[in-house]
């Protein structure tokens, strides 16, 4: 399977790396990860990594990493996710620290849901957000997806932001 290659202004999604795992487990192992997946050991990010990635290999989608496109630096990852305990592929993503609040999240997410938009048959995919992520809400809402209690989550009380898929240009 090929990964494909997106390309936005400042970024560059393209397959995951073996490198991009030690920003994985970074992030995972402090507190900003606590309304991602939660903080998690060394261990359980990996398994949780791999499965992520192997998602390309058995679905056809998975998550990117980002790359900033001047630089070449990992900026953080963007992407489909869909494990065993997923409803439905999810749209989600993270950023390393020094790469927060410079909209490379919503640049991504837009090159992610153009690209979703064109390869597959999907009515809409979504966002599946804990309540208290306050930030990737209001992200998930300036993408143009709208709240959506009749669709599950993961967790109770997920918010769940719906992207319709049809109508994007």
């Amino acid at each position: 399977m090929t990964i494909p290659v997106l390309h936005t202004e400042r970024l560059i999604l393209r397959a995951p790396r073996l490198a991009d795992f030690e920003h994985w487990a970074t992030f995972f192992a402090s507190p900003r990860s606590i309304h991602e997946r939660g903080m998690m050991s060394r261990i359980d990010a990996w398994r949780t990594w791999a499965s992520d990635v192997a998602i390309w290999q058995l679905k056809g989608y998975g998550p990117f990493g980002m790359d900033d496109r001047e630089t070449g630096a990992y900026v953080g990852e963007v992407g489909i996710y869909h494990g065993d305990d997923f409803p439905a592929p999810e749209l989600g993503w993270f950023v390393v620290p020094e790469a927060e609040g410079k909209g490379y999240a919503a640049e991504a997410a837009r090159a992610v849901l153009d690209w979703v938009r064109v390869t597959f048959d999907w009515p809409h995919v979504t966002n599946i957000i804990d309540p208290a992520n306050d930030r990737s809400i209001a992200l998930g809402l300036r993408l143009g997806g709208v709240i959506d209690s009749t669709l599950p989550g993961v967790d109770p009380g997920d918010v769940v932001i719906r992207h319709d898929l049809r109508g994007r240009a």
